[in-house]
């Protein structure tokens, strides 16, 4: 077991492997094909947004706030090697939420569902997060990290702009959970 747990690929590829026994265990004919493929997406659709969110609050709760702790011969590690990875899973983990939600709000929507106005209100509020990760806080996140060139008070605009963005998904993120949440109430 320590073999699997040693390396992040082989504990992922665990995990994946039990998904599937899931996934298989309960199959089309139990479920239904619209309830089954429906939960299939919703699956992804959190595991994508424990990705996003979990990011999200990690920036906010931990590095944002450490940064200013760091010796400033240690802050280059966090730029160049840390940033850019957990930036790289924080936008495509917004873009796969956003797909996977629009597949699960289609599946369900299917002639003869009704809409509840949660899940509307949690779209918006997620569509309006998907979108400052990728047109405001990513660009601004390149500069800020010098991933593209920019001088240095354009790199402390940018770093600033792309924090409060970050704390505008944050004010966000709890309203939109709780639309999302709510949505299974309705």
């Amino acid at each position: 077991m320590t073999k699997i747990l040693e390396k992040l690929n082989t504990t992922i590829l665990a995990s994946a492997v039990l998904a599937l026994i899931a996934l298989l265990a309960f199959n089309v004919k139990m479920l239904g094909l619209q309830t089954y493929w429906a939960g299939f997406f919703i699956f992804l659709h959190v595991l994508f947004g424990i990705t996003w969110i979990g990011l999200l609050y990690y920036f906010n709760l931990v590095q944002i706030p450490t940064m200013p702790k760091i010796p400033a011969e240690l802050k280059p590690a966090i730029g160049k090697y840390i940033a850019p990875e957990a930036l790289f899973w924080f936008r495509w983990g917004a873009a796969f939420t956003v797909l996977t939600g629009l597949i699960v709000f289609f599946l369900y929507t299917m002639p003869g569902t009704t809409i509840a106005s949660p899940i509307v209100w949690g779209m918006l509020l997620g569509l309006i997060m998907a979108f400052n990760v990728w047109f405001i806080i990513w660009p601004n996140q390149k500069r800020a990290l010098g991933i593209v060139a920019a001088d240095d008070a354009t790199k402390a605009k940018s770093a600033r702009t792309a924090m409060l963005t970050s704390r505008i998904n944050t004010v966000l993120s709890l309203p939109m959970l709780y639309c999302m949440v709510l949505q299974r109430f309705t």
